[in-house]
């Protein structure tokens, strides 16, 4: 299998909402995920299926951001417009814990890997954490200028970074909640950050077309990745953390060597911006998402594209792969999600797209 040249082909269209989607996740196993959508609501589905298993509807606002507590998974929260989290049961869909405290809309949110923490982050400047199992408040993360776009918690759980459009990110004490260090040098707004999974370092993605490199002990800047011609909408590490990828308005994604600095790869053909980027967990491929109503596959190591994946009518903000690989779901404007599987996975009984059509939705 690995010898070969993987191939997705579309298995499953879901009209998954009355209204537009927002953003869309797998659990760990990969055999479910969630998205969410101004509809209000945040639906569970099987990825074998396309089935709709459950639907959670007690948000007063747009559900734009959602989790499972990988890699446990027996957990989703959401976040809402309505200025609350929930907390649910992933199986049953019981709601947990309603999380109360921010004064504007929730735009980002992590568990913990333990399962135990949750965080959220807020237009009101500031971002929370949260007792997963009572649903209190333990420390409000205040010192921010403006809102919060992004939330990562390191792989021990004992720190958390926060992204601001304040041009800074900041790294907090879980255990305390007292701020680290506070990581500036952009020229203007975040629009992502995140640890590699060593918590040594870190990487933040900035309008300022610049994505950068900070080490986490002393809080200082190690490098400036720089290429790009417009703002940089996301950044990510690979597994191993020795290369990063970012995505740009500028339609092209480029990936570099995180110790030496240099950009090994350029990845160019997409024909409008790039707002998400990730690669699988193998590391030798990339997959992005572009308004060009596109998402795209490209080889690590070569930058060339290895596959288009095509058929969505808007623009695509959302691109994962599950955690062994072999399957991708991507989420459109055009108010459906796909799920994409290596053509190896395809059933053989499977005779065509299944297309899943809202029915009597409320």
């Amino acid at each position: 299998m690995q010898n070969r040249e993987q191939k997705f082909k579309l298995f499953t269209v879901l009209r998954a909402h009355l209204l537009p989607l927002t953003n869309c996740a797998f659990n760990k196993a990969g055999d479910k995920f969630i998205t969410g959508s101004y509809d209000r609501t945040c639906k569970v589905w099987d990825t074998e299926t396309g089935s709709e298993l459950l639907s959670l509807e007690e948000h007063k606002n747009v559900v734009y951001t959602m989790a499972f507590n990988n890699p446990f998974g027996n957990l989703i929260m959401t976040g809402s417009f309505d200025k609350t989290a929930k907390i649910w049961n992933s199986h049953t869909g019981e709601m947990m814990n309603t999380l109360k405290g921010h004064r504007q809309e929730i735009v980002c949110l992590a568990f913990d890997p333990h399962g135990v923490l949750a965080a959220t982050g807020s237009m009101d400047h500031t971002a929370k954490i949260w007792d997963v199992e009572k649903g209190t408040c333990l420390f409000s993360l205040d010192g921010h200028k403006a809102e919060i776009v992004s939330l990562h918690f390191n792989t021990e759980g004992d720190q958390i970074m926060t992204s601001s459009f304040d041009n800074t990110a900041k790294i907090w004490d879980v255990i305390t909640g007292q701020c680290i260090h506070t990581l500036e040098g952009h020229q203007g707004e975040l629009s992502c950050g995140q640890f590699d999974f060593t918590g040594e370092y870190c990487l933040t993605g900035s309008i300022d077309k610049t994505c950068k490199l900070w080490d986490v002990g002393s809080g200082t800047c190690i490098e400036t990745f720089r290429g790009h011609n417009d703002e940089v909408l996301d950044a990510t590490f690979n597994n191993t953390g020795n290369k990063l990828a970012t995505a740009s308005a500028d339609g092209m994604a480029r990936v570099y060597n995180v110790f030496t600095g240099a950009c090994t790869a350029l990845l160019e053909g997409h024909q409008s911006e790039i707002s998400k980027i990730q690669f699988n967990p193998q590391g030798n491929k990339i997959i992005t998402a572009s308004s060009d109503k596109t998402c795209r596959l490209w080889n690590t190591d070569t930058g060339q594209l290895v596959q288009t994946l095509d058929g969505h009518e808007d623009d695509i903000f959302s691109a994962a792969f599950n955690y062994s690989g072999d399957t991708i779901i991507t989420g459109s404007k055009d108010n459906t999600c796909r799920i994409w599987r290596d053509e190896d996975r395809m059933p053989p009984q499977s005779k065509g797209v299944r297309d899943t059509t809202l029915e009597g939705s409320t």
